[in-house]
């Protein structure tokens, strides 16, 4: 298909694709999760919208140069056009594994509940009650906390749908939320039960036995036990340069282990699966940080997304040492194919997260295009600094989840508590705290990263 220059602001379109890359990312792997060739072809189709919406972008940015000052500004630009479709196709890459059958082990499958929140595709039926009602009426956010992230209409694609945006029959509706609410809400769209996908891995794909509980020491790095620990990185490229070192090193003793053993493969394949859920969840962070940085124009956020890239090399390193250890002792190692294909397309992401923001790494700003769009997308990022003596100094992250329906907290900048050390201080002694977990407790002075709606960046902001 022939794609043609059409007049639409560069705000628009980089909107657009960061929405549509982060959909993306949702669905292939909830269509892992769930083996949903439905979910699967979702992703096709959208994969096949930023190719368009790709080019449609660069087009632009080249009608919009005229001299060299225009040329450095948009520079970083472009590197962000294409960072958002390398993440789109490293999630059709992902969502092969079921479009193309190549198989995955329930084990990994077993997983991911943990780190994908629940994710449906609904086709609304001609019969439902909720066919042409508009959001607003329905207010399901609010009564069964499922939100409608996406809607597809025919061919058209409605990111962010708004209280006003009516259902028809034939919509079909991406909809995130909690199972229970997930399920009802599925149920009354379609007309059909919704299936939750088993907890439980078939132990006889793997071995005679389930997958054992992995220490979290067996994939640690840094601070990080798992996808949800608190995370205290390094923001010295040296310090990251020894990091790597040290777990190639690690790496390398894992790979001159004795395999005298019997059970030593299947453990292999404990750690080689725990770190490729880490590996989802580092890679995620990491465009999310990466977005944020660009918004805030914050070249320690900027600092910490590279220091998350190599991070996940190293982990990816080690994941590869355990799945081929692991390949000698179970049944049909081509089983561990799968494994090995997320592994590679999870790394692409956070490649991208990088170039996301390459242009503030360094040094030529945030041009304010981007902003506007990164600021207005379906999901918001935002920063707070956490007031002295307000509500949230000195209570946990919990605390303010809890209160706060549809936030997420990516990172905590550390600061004094007397809240001098704000987003816009120059103090060397900050220390971020990246993807914190429900005990890290929130000070005076810290300035936070959260991504949400709208409605739960206001209400955060009453609270800070």
């Amino acid at each position: 298909m022939r794609v043609e220059y059409e007049p639409r602001s560069v705000k628009d379109l980089l909107g657009e694709m960061k929405d549509t890359a982060e959909l993306l990312i949702d669905l292939s792997y909830s269509s892992v999760l769930f083996e949903d060739a439905d979910l699967a072809e979702e992703v096709l189709e959208l994969e096949a919208r930023m190719d368009v919406l790709q080019l449609q972008a660069r087009m632009t940015l080249v009608m919009a140069g005229r001299n060299p000052e225009d040329a450095e500004a948009l520079a970083p630009v472009f590197g962000i056009v294409g960072a958002a479709e390398k993440i789109s196709d490293a999630a059709g890459d992902v969502a092969k594994v079921v479009r193309e059958e190549v198989g995955l082990l329930p084990a990994f499958r077993a997983s991911l509940p943990d780190a994908v929140e629940t994710l449906a595709r609904a086709t609304v039926a001609a019969d439902s009650t909720y066919a042409g009602e508009t959001l607003g009426e329905l207010n399901l956010e609010t009564e069964t906390g499922v939100r409608i992230v996406a809607v597809r209409r025919g061919e058209e694609w409605i990111h962010n749908p708004d209280r006003d945006t009516r259902l028809q029959a034939g919509d079909v509706l991406i909809c995130r939320g909690p199972d229970e609410g997930v399920a009802g809400v599925y149920e009354t769209l379609t007309g059909k039960p919704f299936e939750v996908p088993a907890a439980e891995p078939d132990a006889s794909d793997v071995g005679e036995r389930p997958l054992a509980d992995v220490d979290a020491a067996d994939v640690e790095l840094g601070e990080a036990g798992s996808g949800d620990a608190a995370t205290d990185w390094p923001s010295e490229v040296d310090d990251e340069a020894e990091g790597v070192r040290e777990r190639s090193d690690e790496a390398e003793g894992v790979r001159e282990r004795s395999d005298e053993d019997e059970g030593e493969g299947l453990a292999d394949l404990d750690r080689a699966v725990e770190s490729l859920v880490l590996l989802k969840n580092l890679s995620e962070l990491a465009v999310d940080l990466a977005y944020s940085s660009v918004l805030f124009d914050d070249a320690e956020l900027a600092e910490e997304v590279r220091a998350l890239e190599v991070e996940v090399d190293a982990l990816k390193s080690r994941f590869e040492a355990w799945t081929l250890r692991a390949a000698a002792s179970v049944p049909d190692p081509v089983a561990l194919r799968g494994l090995l294909h997320v592994a590679t397309s999870t790394e692409v992401i956070s490649d991208a997260a990088v170039e996301i923001s390459e242009g503030v790494l360094r040094g030529l700003g945030t041009h304010p295009v981007v902003q506007a769009a990164v600021a207005e997308s379906d999901e918001v990022l935002v920063r707070e600094v956490v007031s002295p003596g307000g509500d949230l100094a000195s209570a946990p992250v919990t605390d303010l989840t809890r209160a706060v329906a549809g936030l997420r907290v990516l990172a905590v900048r550390r600061g004094s508590d007397d809240g001098v050390d704000g987003p816009d201080s120059d103090s060397n002694d900050s220390q971020w705290v990246l993807s914190p977990d429900e005990d890290t407790v929130l000070r005076g002075g810290d300035t936070l990263i959260v991504k949400g709606t709208r409605a739960s960046a206001d209400r955060l902001a009453d609270l800070a």
